[in-house]
């Protein structure tokens, strides 16, 4: 198990993937042909929940199937994990998110997270996007973890993968192979930044591993057969010298003439 740490989140929220039940669930979702066998035979996409979850404000039940355009929300020690076309994601407790289709009912366009938090993990594929009140995020094949603050400031860690970060009008592309991470700001800092460098927090790797095979992926560092540092920096190998990209000087806006 890997070492994580916790930031107004408990033990429980984090470790949710060792339970035997969540095993089990997703050890029978693999066995009977994940995603591709569940379209075809019309079978529900969730691999599991625990505890009160709403379905476009309908209390969920076993059999239940999440679509691109459904509203979710989980209620206090609940979550709720599934699987759409090559995403997988997991709905932390308290949390409230809006999936909007893509192409097809079966793809992700956006995922909109008003409250609370979301791990998800993405296949190759059009561009996806991940909105908070403080943050935009373009996904282009990823994992992360987005959690939206009471005070609605956006943590968000770009885990592996290639992210474009976006909000008023601050940009930043973040290319991470191991926990690149970043904080969606309600005010500027003292540098009149609003995309911070942040570190590794509330999440862990056996997360992103558990959502990736779900969808018959591995992370980065499984890949690669070793871990870096997860100091929030984004990098398998050591890096001396290498600014974060949100601490990277801003280049000065040129007076329109």
């Amino acid at each position: 198990m890997t070492t994580h740490h916790l930031q107004g989140r408990s033990d429980n929220e984090v470790l949710w993937f060792q339970r035997r039940e969540t095993l089990s669930a997703a050890a029978a979702w693999v066995a009977m042909g994940g995603m591709p066998v569940a379209m075809a035979q019309q079978r529900s996409n969730v691999v599991e929940f625990v505890g009160d979850v709403l379905l476009n404000g309908q209390r969920m039940s076993s059999g239940h199937t999440v679509q691109s355009g459904d509203d979710i929300i989980t209620g206090p020690a609940s979550r709720l994990v599934f699987v759409i076309g090559n995403s997988a994601f997991h709905v932390r407790q308290n949390s409230r998110l809006t999936v909007s289709r893509g192409r097809t009912l079966n793809t992700v366009s956006l995922l909109r997270l008003l409250t609370g938090a979301v791990v998800s993990v993405f296949g190759r594929g059009a561009n996806r996007v991940i909105s908070t009140p403080t943050l935009t995020a373009g996904i282009r094949g990823t994992g992360v973890y987005t959690e939206v603050l009471p005070d609605l400031r956006t943590y968000f860690c770009n885990c592996y993968g290639m992210v474009d970060l976006e909000t008023r009008g601050e940009q930043v592309v973040s290319a991470s192979s191991y926990h690149q991470s970043y904080w969606g700001e309600v005010q500027p800092d003292k540098d009149g930044r609003v995309i911070t460098p942040a570190g590794a927090i509330n999440h862990t790797d056996e997360e992103l591993e558990f959502l990736a095979g779900l969808i018959d992926q591995r992370t980065t560092w499984q890949i690669a057969g070793k871990k870096g540092l997860k100091d929030g920096r984004g990098y398998l190998d050591s890096a001396p010298g290498v600014l974060h990209p949100a601490a990277v000087p801003l280049t000065p806006k040129s007076d329109a003439r």
